[in-house]
C-alpha cells in the first residue's frame, strides 16, 4: 500500500452529498470491505472464485483523483436557492452543492463555483424534471492529467436567454492550474436525466482535451468513455496484459473497447487486435487515437458485440472484455466461448455482474484461474476488478501467487521478488515472463509461494507448460537472487 496514503478529515459534504461511502473509514478497513463485497456476490451467484491476489491500493493517493465530474443544477429545497453538484442522499430529487469536494482538484471546485454564482447572478432556472421548463441541467468537466487540459461543458435546455459569450470570458478568467482548452453548450431536450446531447457547440476552442496513457496518446471527446483515474487504470491495463502470455503472433478481440485504451496497448505486443465497442463516437475516437500512436494492427468495428461477431469471420487467440456496469449477457458469452480460446481476460468494473458472468463461463468449460481487485476509486464504494479465465480441457489449469503483506516485504527482496525476476529477466534475456510461469517454476523448484498464496481447490490442477527459453531464464533469475543454488 501507498505509505503517503492519508485520510483527510470528513469531507463538509459528507451528512447530505450521496456520492462517497467511506468518508473518515480508516483505509485498510476500505479495501476489505470492498474485497469481501466482491468476495460475497461469488457467493451468491454460486460462482467459483479465482484465487485471489491482494487488492491493490490506491496507486495516485485517495483524493483529487477523478478527471470527470458530472455535475447537476437544482435546488436543495423545493422552490429555494440554485444549487449545483451532486444528488442528496436518499432523495434523488434533492441537490447538493459540492464546491469542496475530495476527489477533484480546485480547478474543478473553482470552476463549479464560478458556474453557480454566475447563473445566481443571471437569473437562470434550473431545468424542471416534472414540467420539462427551465434552462440549466449539468455542468460536465473532464481533465487531462498527463496534459493538464480542461474541457468545460454546460448543458441547458433550448430554452432562449443564456448568455453564452458572457460565460466565456468568465471561465477564460479564472486563475487554474490547469488550462481550459475547449468550451462546449450542449442542448438537451430530452425528458430523461442522462445527458442526451442534442447538439453540441463549441463556444470557445476544441471539443477534445489529449491524454497519456501507457506512453500513448488519447484524444478525448466530450462524451467518449475513459478511465476517471488515469493512473490507476494505467497500473491495472499493463497488469492484467501482463497476464497474457505469448501475444506475439496472436490474434485477440478487445470486446466493449471504449476508446481503444486496451486494444492498444495489446496492438503493441499482438500481431492483430480487432476492437469491438457499441459507442460510434467511442470507435471513431479509437481508430483517430490508434491513428495518432501510428498503431496499424487495429480494427475497430462499432455495434452490438454479439451481432458484430455473429457477423465476423475472423477468429481469435485470446479474448479480452471489458463490459459496462450491467455486465454480458447470456447470448455474448455463449459466442465468446464458442471461439474455444485458451485464455479469456475479464475487466470488470462491477462485481455482482461479474460473478454472474463467471458462473456462465465456467459452466462452459472455463475455469477462474486468477483474481485481483483495483481501488480506483478510493472513498466509494466502487472497485474495478480482473479476472483471467481460462479453459479446462486443455492443459491451463494455473496456479497464481498472491502479493506478499507487509511483514514479508523483508524476506522478499533478499530472495529476490516477482518484479525483481521480470527486470533481471527482461535486462539479461530481452523478453517478459509473467507471474504466471514464475510461480510455476518456483513450484517446480520445490519453493515455497508464501503463505498467502490461494491454491486451486482441485489437488490435480495444472500449470501451462512454460516455454524453455522462459524457464532457463526464470531459473537463472533464481539462481542470482540466491532462492536455488548455483550450479557447478
Amino acid at each position: 500500500m501507498n505509505d503517503n496514503i492519508e485520510i483527510r478529515k470528513v469531507c463538509p459534504h459528507d451528512e447530505l452529498c450521496g456520492g462517497c461511502t467511506y468518508q473518515g473509514v480508516e483505509y485498510t478497513k476500505q479495501l476489505s470491505e470492498k474485497e469481501s463485497t466482491a468476495r460475497r456476490y461469488f457467493v451468491e451467484k454460486n460462482a467459483e472464485e479465482p484465487p485471489w491476489d491482494v487488492t491493490e491500493a490506491a496507486s495516485a493517493g485517495m483524493y483529487e483523483y477523478r478527471n470527470k465530474m458530472e455535475f447537476t443544477f437544482g435546488d436543495l429545497i423545493k422552490g429555494g436557492e440554485l444549487t449545483l453538484g451532486m444528488h442528496k442522499k436518499g432523495n434523488f430529487m434533492s441537490i447538493v452543492t459540492v464546491d469542496e469536494c475530495q476527489l477533484v482538484t480546485e480547478d474543478f471546485r473553482k470552476i463549479l463555483k464560478f458556474t453557480l454564482e454566475h447563473a445566481r447572478e443571471k437569473g437562470y432556472g434550473k431545468y424542471n424534471k416534472k414540467s420539462h421548463c427551465g434552462l440549466l441541467r449539468n455542468l460536465i468537466i473532464r481533465n487531462g492529467v498527463r496534459t493538464d487540459e480542461l474541457l468545460v461543458n454546460i448543458v441547458t435546455s433550448s430554452e432562449p436567454g443564456f448568455k453564452e459569450e458572457e460565460f466565456v470570458s468568465g471561465l477564460l478568467s479564472l486563475e487554474l492550474d490547469d488550462k481550459i482548452v475547449g468550451i462546449l453548450r450542449t442542448v438537451n431536450d430530452n425528458i430523461g436525466d442522462a445527458v442526451n446531447p442534442e447538439s453540441v457547440k463549441i463556444l470557445w476552442g476544441r471539443d477534445y482535451y489529449m491524454e497519456v496513457v501507457a506512453g500513448l496518446k488519447f484524444k478525448v471527446s466530450a462524451f467518449s468513455f475513459f478511465q476517471t483515474n488515469v493512473a490507476a487504470a494505467e497500473k491495472l491495463y499493463e497488469d492484467a496484459v501482463s497476464l497474457i502470455d505469448d501475444l506475439e503472433g496472436k490474434t485477440v478481440f478487445d470486446l466493449y473497447c471504449g476508446t481503444g485504451t486496451i486494444s492498444q496497448i495489446i496492438a503493441r505486443r499482438a500481431k492483430n487486435v480487432v476492437g469491438v465497442e457499441l459507442v460510434e463516437e467511442a470507435v471513431e475516437a479509437a481508430r483517430e487515437n490508434a491513428e495518432i500512436n501510428g498503431i496499424t494492427n487495429c480494427e475497430f468495428i462499432a455495434g452490438d458485440v454479439y451481432k458484430v461477431l455473429a457477423d465476423y469471420d475472423g477468429v481469435p487467440d485470446v479474448i479480452v472484455v471489458d463490459p459496462p456496469r450491467m455486465g454480458m449477457s447470456e447470448k455474448a458469452v455463449a459466442k465468446i466461448m464458442s471461439y474455444g480460446v485458451r485464455e479469456i481476460l475479464y475487466v470488470s468494473c462491477n462485481p455482482k455482474t461479474l460473478a454472474m458472468n463467471v458462473r456462465q463461463f465456467s459452466l462452459g468449460g472455463y475455469k477462474p484461474v486468477y483474481g485481483k481487485l483495483y481501488d480506483n476509486f478510493p472513498m466509494t464504494r466502487h472497485v474495478e476488478t480482473v479476472v483471467l479465465l481460462c479453459r479446462k480441457d486443455i492443459d491451463s489449469h494455473i496456479e497464481v501467487k498472491l502479493e506478499l503483506d507487509e511483514d514479508d516485504v523483508t524476506k522478499a527482496e533478499s530472495k529476490g521478488t516477482y518484479e525483481n525476476i521480470k527486470e533481471y529477466v527482461l535486462d539479461n534475456y530481452g523478453f517478459k515472463v509473467s507471474t504466471l510461469y514464475i510461480a510455476q517454476i518456483k513450484r517446480k523448484c520445490g519453493l515455497e509461494l508464501g503463505e498467502n498464496y490461494n491454491k486451486s481447490k482441485k489437488e490435480n490442477s495444472k500449470v501451462p507448460e512454460c516455454p524453455k527459453e522462459k524457464e532457463d531464464a526464470i531459473m537463472d533469475a533464481l539462481r542470482y537472487f540466491g532462492m536455488i543454488v548455483q550450479e557447478g
